[in-house]
C-alpha cells in the first residue's frame, strides 16, 4: 500500500481505494483477514480514527465486515461487488469522456471502434 499525502485526495479515502485494490487483484482473499486499523496506522504514521474512516467506506460498499474480536475480514462476494462497481466507474470515467470528445472530432461509431481496435491490437502485441 502506498498513501501519498500531498494528494488532493483525502487519506482515508487512499486507504480505501488501496485497500479496495489490494482485494480486487487477490492479496486479500475472500473471508481472509485485512490488516487492522492499527497496522496500517503505523504503517503510514496516521491516526488510527482516518485509517477507520477508510474501512468503513469499504463496510459500507459492503466490501469488507467486521468479526468481533477478531478484526475487518473481505466478504463473501468482495470481489463481484468491486468488478461491478469498478465496470460502472469505466464507463463514467472513460467512456463517456470517449463520446464526448469523438462528437467534438466528428467520429462516428465504426471509426471510434476502429480506434479501439488498433489499441487493443497494438497491447496484445506488446504483450
Amino acid at each position: 500500500m502506498r498513501i501519498n499525502p500531498n494528494s488532493e485526495k483525502p487519506i482515508f479515502m487512499q486507504i480505501a481505494e488501496q485497500l479496495e485494490d489490494a482485494i480486487f487483484t487477490g492479496i486479500y482473499p475472500e473471508e481472509s483477514k485485512v490488516p487492522s486499523t492499527n497496522e496500517i496506522a503505523a504503517l503510514f504514521n496516521i491516526n488510527p480514527h482516518t485509517v477507520l474512516k477508510g474501512m468503513n467506506l469499504l463496510v459500507d460498499e459492503a466490501i469488507i465486515y467486521k468479526k468481533r474480536g477478531l478484526g475487518m475480514f473481505v466478504k463473501e462476494g468482495a470481489l463481484q461487488t468491486i468488478r461491478q462497481k469498478r465496470q460502472s466507474q469505466f464507463y463514467d470515467q472513460y467512456i463517456a469522456s470517449l463520446l464526448i470528445e469523438a462528437k467534438k472530432l466528428g467520429l462516428s461509431k465504426d471509426q471510434i471502434i476502429a480506434f479501439i481496435e488498433r489499441g487493443y491490437d497494438n497491447e496484445q502485441n506488446s504483450n
